[in-house]
């Protein structure tokens, strides 16, 4: 049960306080208050614009779309943090709010118990009751709760006949006021005083509301000045405190619990007696108990919180309270099995008695039978004495019809024989109905354990069905999917294919244009070296042409278009070889033919020089 569950059963107390009508209905007005109360005490911040917004106003009056059960969800309950409040606050507020309305006892009485004793059992039955509403308490709880306060007061408790005689508590359990009424009454507390009933009350509230699992006086020894102190320890599934005294005002100290704590058993030393101590992480605490069974309670009350908290749980009784539960349920399973046990006995009781109402049936029916047997037969014996008398009469008359008369003799007594035949047969036949009978009865107890058996096969089978039925669809989808992906690989790869046919074209293109590219330089090649000879040969032609003409000499008779030819000398520009503006491409037989050609003008200035020839300006 989380702290949501406890809330709403305090709060549902308030609200039907405030429904007088008992229409399920509350004001307005009387739920501003009411949820502006809640907050406070559950110590969150009130909206009062939201309830207005929540709840508004129409022609016709006030409307509830959506009823006040949202809004104390979204507005107060989701708000709410564990720890920041007293939830002993918020059932003190909702018990003053129904009790004003529902709790009203005889106050001349001398049994009727203080309003905080009442506050306190009205706590115990929210906590104990069923997580139903209207809240109610099952009879095994309350007779729970008795027992808890009988044993606080050191009494026997009370015998609970009287209290769960009625059916309709027995069906349904009992509601607060009927569970405070009893205990007004003075029929489990008559003769005690009320101190020691309010103290019971007190420490079985503390117990089970509170999570106390055990109190009392321990001596405990200092962790600095290491001497013994006697202080009022108080044990919780978290943590085990202690105080200087039982009204546990003034704390001296607060030893947290984990997995990691553990408890041991100490030997006798120090003139303290019935000692153990607590180890945690951090420190060990040495305490002495005043006598061995308190010293095993305390170590099974500690052991017991480290258990809790290992198992994540927080509380003793709320883990106790489910297993009670589970423990109901288990016992009402047994129930209604054992009654379908029962009923199904009855009905085998009354195919048997049918079956034995047969038999009897057949067995007066033989007995009929045999009755008309008998007459028959007594008859038949009349007949025979009647013929014998005539036969004896006739045998004096008449010899001849003796022998006629000794053949029908014959024949009445093989028909008699007959007849005896007939009735042991019978008697057996009756022998084995009756073994028939039994072996049907088997045979219907056989079949029923093999229906069973066949119901319990088909709902497996029906189950193994599933099953394979999910398996199928899911093959059929991995089917599905996996066609659909072959599809789409097989497209992706008609792509590919197609992609990698374009680029083997393109790189045959590449690879033509590569060849028809190879065979333009081989031609240009072969052109160069055409144009490099072509060259080589007018430069010797040239040369041969610019050697100079000597006074005297004759020239050449090269025709009527040389007439008026004139040499360059060397210096003419004209005559440059290397031009600074020329193609670079030029090759080094060029260069070659050049410089042989100005070795040759150098080797012919010389000579003209030393002829006294000069050079033609």
């Amino acid at each position: 049960m989380d702290l949501r569950s406890e809330l709403l059963k305090s709060i549902w107390y308030g609200f039907t306080a405030l429904d007088l009508e008992k229409s399920g209905k509350v004001s307005k007005s009387q739920l501003k208050v009411l949820s502006h109360n809640l907050c406070t005490v559950l110590s969150i911040p009130h909206d009062p614009v939201a309830l207005e917004e929540h709840f508004r106003d129409d022609d016709d009056g006030p409307v509830s779309s959506q009823g006040y059960m949202p809004y104390l969800n979204k507005y107060i309950l989701d708000k709410v943090v564990e720890g920041s409040f007293n939830k002993e606050n918020v059932d003190e507020l909702c018990w003053t709010l129904t009790a004003k309305k529902n709790y009203q006892p005889d106050r001349s009485s001398n049994t009727v118990l203080p309003d905080k004793d009442a506050f306190r059992l009205w706590c115990l039955f929210n906590f104990l009751s069923e997580d139903k509403y209207p809240l109610v308490m099952v009879p095994d709880e309350v007779e729970y709760l008795l027992k808890k306060i009988c044993m606080a007061i050191s009494i026997e408790c009370v015998e609970l006949e009287d209290f769960f005689s009625q059916d309709a508590v027995q069906q349904s359990g009992i509601t607060v006021w009927v569970f405070l009424e009893m205990m007004n009454s003075g029929k489990i507390t008559r003769g005690i005083d009320k101190s020691i009933i309010s103290m019971a009350i007190e420490e079985v509230y503390r117990e089970i509301v509170g999570d106390v699992l055990k109190e009392g006086y321990l001596w405990k020894k200092g962790q600095l000045r290491r001497n013994w102190k006697e202080r009022w320890f108080t044990l919780r599934p978290s943590n085990l405190s202690y105080y200087t005294g039982e009204d546990r005002k003034d704390c001296q100290g607060n030893i947290v619990l984990d997995g990691n704590c553990c408890v041991e058993v100490l030997p006798d030393r120090d003139g303290k007696r019935c000692m153990f101590c607590l180890k945690t992480l951090s420190k060990t605490y040495e305490m002495s108990a005043s006598d061995t069974k308190q010293r095993q309670e305390w170590t099974t009350a500690i052991q017991t919180a480290i258990r809790l908290h290992v198992e994540g749980k927080s509380s003793l009784h709320k883990d106790l309270k489910l297993k009670r539960r589970e423990q109901r349920e288990q016992r009402e399973k047994r129930r209604q099995a054992k009654e379908e046990e029962l009923q199904r006995l009855r009905a085998l009781q009354e195919e048997r008695e049918r079956k034995l109402a047969e038999l009897e049936l057949l067995k007066e029916a033989q007995k009929q039978a045999q009755a008309l047997m008998e007459q028959d037969e007594q008859r038949r014996r009349q007949q025979h004495e009647q013929l014998q008398r005539a036969l004896e009469i006739q045998l004096r008359e008449a010899e001849e019809a003796r022998v006629s008369m000794q053949a029908e003799m014959a024949l009445k007594e093989e028909e008699a024989e007959k007849q005896r035949k007939r009735i042991q047969e019978l008697e057996e036949m009756q022998k084995r109905l009756e073994e028939a009978l039994q072996q049907e009865i088997k045979a219907r107890l056989d079949e029923e354990a093999f229906r069973y058996a066949q119901a319990g096969l088909l709902a497996e089978e029906e189950e193994k069905m599933k099953a394979l039925m999910a398996l199928q669809e899911e093959q059929e989808e991995y089917i599905l999917k996996t066609q659909r992906e072959k599809q789409e690989l097989k497209q992706e790869m008609e792509a590919k294919s197609r992609a990698l046919d374009e680029a083997q074209r393109q790189l045959e293109e590449v690879r033509a244009n590569r060849h028809r590219v190879d065979q333009d330089v081989v031609a240009a090649q072969r052109k160069l070296r055409q144009a490099s000879t072509n060259v080589k040969h007018w430069n010797v032609q040239m040369n041969r042409l610019m050697r100079p003409i000597g006074p005297g000499e004759k020239r050449p008779s090269l025709g009527s278009s040389f007439s008026s030819f004139q040499i360059p000398t060397q210096r003419d520009p004209g005559l440059r070889l290397r031009r600074r503006s020329g193609s670079e491409d030029q090759d080094e037989e060029s260069k070659e033919n050049v410089d042989s050609r100005a070795g040759c003008d150098l080797e012919k200035r010389r000579s003209h020089a030393s002829n006294g020839d000069m050079d033609i300006p």
